[in-house]
């Protein structure tokens, strides 16, 4: 089920529109959720403003101990910003302190730990951690090697991936925080929910579909799948 923060008009080249939904009806879409259906987990993206950020804070509160996910989206594949500067206070004293798993790049990492923080992968995903998440996930799509970075607070644990240099990668780090969500709904501990979304955005990001569009193509997490029934 999704709650829509956000209207986009964007294509693989660029973002040119951007409509926020009111906060109140961002609560209602979950509200009508919880009251029928129920909530397993949770994964937050696209906010864009303060009074969205405030909204989601409201609607957390609806969904009693599911866990949450946050991946702090602030700047699209193409380059447009999708997080208002004034925003990214809010997002990370309201939302980071109450979020099960954080999973920012690295750019959005040293915006959430203040631009006095080197950006050396462990200070980060430390630096982040401090902010009140119960785990960080530093995700390896702009490190040299395409690797994660998992910190709990205890355990500091890389985990490794292919880098595909000819997949297309538009819509990779919300695949990866989908999936992670996704994961812990079923039960997993942040660690292995963790192991699993590295593997199915790496994947999706190899099976991309490069002939769609002139930018950046988007992702296909259902790749793997195709490729089987074809040669089954």
């Amino acid at each position: 089920m999704t709650a829509i923060t956000a209207i986009t008009a964007q294509n693989t080249v660029a973002v040119t529109a951007v409509h926020q939904v009111p906060g109140h009806v961002v609560v209602e879409q979950v509200r009508a959720v919880v009251e029928d259906i129920g909530v397993d987990a949770v994964k937050i993206g696209m906010l864009g403003t303060r009074e969205t950020i405030e909204a989601v804070g409201e609607a957390l509160d609806l969904v009693g101990d599911a866990p949450v996910v946050l991946d702090p989206v602030m700047v699209a594949e193409s380059g447009a910003r999708l997080l208002d500067e004034g925003a990214q206070e809010a997002l990370r004293t309201q939302l980071v302190p109450r979020a099960a798993v954080v999973t920012p790049n690295v750019p959005e990492a040293g915006v959430l730990a203040g631009a006095s923080i080197p950006t050396e992968a462990e200070e980060l995903v430390r630096a982040v951690h401090a902010l009140g998440p119960r785990a960080v996930v530093l995700t390896g799509g702009h490190r040299d090697e395409a690797t994660d970075l998992f910190f709990d607070g205890e355990q500091l644990v890389e985990i490794p991936g292919e880098r595909y240099e000819g997949g297309s990668a538009h819509g990779s780090g919300c695949t990866h925080s989908s999936a992670l969500a996704a994961h812990l709904a079923l039960g997993l501990e942040p660690l292995e929910a963790a192991r699993a979304a590295k593997r199915i955005a790496s994947e999706a990001v190899r099976d991309g579909l490069e002939s769609i569009g002139r930018g950046a193509g988007p992702v296909d997490v259902f790749g793997l799948e195709r490729r089987n029934r074809e040669r089954s």
